[in-house]
């Protein structure tokens, strides 16, 4: 019985879903009047982009949250050559880059609203627990 309490629990925490182009993101959070979250990550090399992505991005508050309230797009830059992208989607990352993370930090996450004006931005994943960063998120989506 226990072994199955425990698997509908894991079962029930299904990770949100991350989209890989803006336009979409845009257009969802408009019709569903969300905010979007553009997380940029080096999914394959930056340990504090993989950390963040384990503990926050896939913790149950979080996929909460973001079933609520954002439309989340990944902008992804692995250097593996098994994890590479395609040319199209690229140059999609490139271009948010170019537009909300020029410096090129990794893990860089911007808080949008639906038009693409910046309302928060969190540079790195210094954060104690992921309940702080998901504190924080709350508290700005909240307060807007």
């Amino acid at each position: 019985m226990k072994m199955l309490v425990a698997c509908l629990l894991w079962l029930s925490v299904v990770p949100a879903e991350w989209l890989s182009n803006m336009d979409a993101a845009r257009e969802i959070a408009t019709r569903e009047n969300k905010y979007i979250l553009l997380n940029f990550s080096g999914s394959d090399w930056c340990a504090p982009c993989i950390k963040m992505k384990k503990e926050v991005f896939e913790n149950a508050g979080f996929v909460s949250l973001a079933d609520e309230k954002l439309v989340l797009v990944r902008a992804d830059f692995p250097r593996s050559k098994k994890n590479q992208l395609s040319k199209e989607q690229v140059q999609l990352n490139e271009a948010l880059a170019e537009k909300y993370n020029p410096s090129g930090k990794f893990p860089f996450t911007v808080l949008l609203d639906a038009n693409g004006k910046v309302v928060r931005q969190w540079d790195g994943y210094t954060f104690e627990s992921q309940d702080k960063f998901i504190a924080e998120l709350t508290k700005t989506l909240s307060g807007q």
